[in-house]
């Protein structure tokens, strides 16, 4: 009875004992565990190459993967096209390259020595400076307005009395406009510059010319020593002096007011901002009044 006793305290006392062997093994396991966590967090921040895995025996004995893009076909070479550069900025008004290309076939179709010389690029460039500049005053002013017909009746007197234009025969229609074909022009788009310059000029006259006048003796002067010149050089007949006489006191006027006109023009420059630029894109400002970028 006693021996029986005893064996249910025995059996309790092995199974205390087991549960704090396994109660100190999950310690030990637990505290292994948060170690290595420690560790791992430490040792994030650096960088650890990645473990190569060997292959296995299926895998190494194929040969690498190979990836064949499809062959796009050729492009034919295309030749790049010039962008149009700006050369000066009038009040963010732009002037391109194009631009100054157009005064100059414009150039040449203006006569009495004003399309004479060699094509000047800078002072292509300084016209058309001007002219935007003289735009933008009118339209703060309202002035007489010239209509299509009337510039395309002004050019009708123009082209007799173009010094080139006599070996086209531009009396003709057909003689006319095989003339502006070789400057790159329509008789159209001709008519509508000829219209803003009539428009320019009229604007400046009525600005400009209270007390200047053109006398008679000046206009045969400049008809004979400058005129003349140009016709004998060119081996064609000059037209008769009273059939060109308003133009060249239209010439001459220009010239008496040019020097009111730049004074005014500098003045617009400076209340203004007229940017210079040259075909690189740098800013070159050359007068009072003008910024580079």
């Amino acid at each position: 009875m006693m021996r029986q006793a005893r064996q249910p305290g025995g059996r309790q006392r092995r199974h205390d004992s087991a549960q704090q062997l396994l109660s100190v093994l999950w310690a030990v396991a637990l505290a292994a565990a948060l170690a290595s966590g420690g560790a791992l967090a430490q040792s994030s921040s650096a960088k650890v190459p990645p473990a190569v895995s060997k292959p296995s025996v299926a895998h190494s004995d194929s040969p690498a993967s190979r990836i064949v893009l499809p062959k796009l076909p050729e492009m034919p070479p295309v030749e790049g096209l010039e962008v149009d550069r700006v050369v000066a900025i009038v009040n963010g008004q732009l002037i391109l390259d194009s631009d100054v290309d157009l005064e100059r076939r414009f150039a040449a179709l203006l006569p009495y020595g004003e399309s004479s010389g060699a094509f000047d690029r800078n002072a292509a460039i300084e016209r058309l400076i001007n002219r935007d500049l003289i735009l933008q005053q009118m339209q703060l002013q309202q002035g007489d307005e010239i209509t299509q017909k009337a510039a395309a009746q002004d050019l009708d007197e123009l082209r007799e009395s173009i010094p080139v234009c006599k070996a086209y025969r531009c009396d003709t229609k057909e003689g006319w406009d095989r003339f502006l074909a070789t400057e790159g022009f329509t008789a159209e788009s001709l008519v509508s510059m000829w219209r803003q310059r009539l428009e320019v000029l009229a604007f400046i006259e009525l600005r400009f010319r209270t007390g200047i006048m053109i006398s008679q003796p000046q206009i045969r002067q400049y008809y004979e020593k400058t005129m003349l010149p140009q016709y004998a050089a060119l081996k064609v007949t000059p037209p008769p002096l009273k059939d060109i006489a308003t133009r060249i006191q239209q010439v001459l006027l220009e010239q008496q007011v040019s020097k009111l006109l730049d004074d005014w023009l500098n003045s617009l420059r400076a209340q203004g901002n007229v940017v210079v630029l040259d075909r690189s894109g740098t800013g070159q400002p050359s007068r009072s009044g003008e910024e580079a970028p």
